[in-house]
């Protein structure tokens, strides 16, 4: 007998860079040879000061928006990523809160099949300058989860860095995955895991 799809009242929230899709700011660094850039939200909990740091870093160097998204064109989805991503698809529904920018998610998307993404924005100048950054509210993924609960939805929700750590402890279930050592022993009390297959049958057995 096929499984029904269980559209009761279940959305899995997953965030994007580190657990579908490499880090984009570490990829961008490599790529123009900038260490400084690789600094992510896995080492840096405040999210607006860790992008105001960016944007001097890439006006320091003459670099915009353009040099970014060559870079991310030639980045791809971890193995694995796209066929997990389907077969929870295939079981409820998914959304993947990200902060990351619409300007970075859209290749991205592409090649995971075209999820539901919400992300933030970038402020650019004419020229291709990144001038600033424009988040969809404060706490994007804590806010997003609430609201997402305020209208009847119970969340489970993972990811790898600081500021996940919202919406996984306010999701009915929440997982750490391919997290650093220092959240890992930050946080014991979450289930901690390395692999699509661990993540997928942990979500299964909440789904169940």
């Amino acid at each position: 007998m096929r499984k029904v799809r269980k559209f009761n009242m279940n959305i899995v929230c997953l965030d994007l860079e580190g657990v579908l899709v490499p880090e984009i700011w570490i990829a961008f660094a490599e790529a123009s040879g900038i260490p400084e850039l690789k600094k992510t939200t896995r080492d840096e909990p405040d999210y607006d000061k860790l992008m105001k740091w960016r944007i001097g870093i890439l006006k320091e160097h003459g670099l915009g928006l353009k040099e970014i998204q060559d870079t991310i064109a030639k980045i791809d989805p971890m193995p694995g990523a796209k066929e997990f991503l389907d077969e929870l698809r295939s079981l409820t529904q998914v959304i993947i809160i990200s902060d990351t920018f619409t300007q970075f998610a859209s290749p991205l998307m592409k090649k995971l099949g075209w999820p539901t993404i919400f992300c933030n924005s970038l402020e650019v100048s004419e020229s291709g300058e990144v001038t600033g950054f424009k988040m969809r509210c404060e706490q994007s993924k804590l806010t997003t989860v609430k609201a997402l609960q305020s209208i009847g939805y119970d969340t489970i929700a993972s990811g790898d860095s600081y500021n996940d750590l919202g919406m996984i402890k306010a999701s009915k279930a929440g997982f750490l995955f391919k997290s650093t050592d220092k959240i890992k022993n930050d946080n014991p009390e979450l289930p901690a895991f390395e692999t699509y297959e661990e993540l997928m049958a942990a979500i299964k057995r909440v789904l169940d």
